[in-house]
């Protein structure tokens, strides 16, 4: 751990909870009876984990520097994603008695975050020569 890989983890944090913030916002109107925007946030934030890690192996097509990894698979998709979030309005759903909405918050968070990981690493593995991996050290798995 070097201070560039800490600012570059900390640079690309501030700005996945900027991105964060803003899709929030963008979502309040359609989020009444679901967190849609914390949903569309983690299948977002799937999505580009599972392509971009996969896209970005040393030993692929469009290799990338560790440090640029860690500024996205840690710092940008660490402050965008926003599992704890989700925990407390998948509780607040179930305290007010909506559970079978807390039901289908956790059910379709978690069906197409996975879905969106997958989908990602299929589109870059196919540009990125069939790679099977998508971390390639194990702190881009604590994303």
């Amino acid at each position: 751990m070097s201070f560039t890989s800490c600012l570059v983890v900390m640079i690309g944090g501030a700005l996945g909870t900027l991105a964060r913030y803003v899709v929030s916002v963008l979502a309040l109107p359609i989020s009444r009876d679901l967190p849609w925007g914390t949903i569309i946030i983690n299948v977002t934030g799937s999505f580009i984990i599972g392509f971009f890690g996969t896209l970005t192996l040393a030993s692929g097509r469009y290799p990338v520097s560790e440090n640029f990894r860690l500024f996205v698979m840690i710092g940008l998709c660490g402050g965008y994603t926003t599992f704890s979030s989700f925990s407390l309005q998948t509780l607040d759903l179930m305290r007010s008695g909506a559970m079978a909405r807390a039901a289908v918050n956790i059910a379709a968070s978690v069906a197409l975050c996975v879905a969106a990981v997958a989908v990602g690493h299929l589109v870059a593995s196919r540009l990125n020569g069939g790679a099977a991996r998508i971390a390639q050290i194990a702190i881009e798995e604590e994303a």
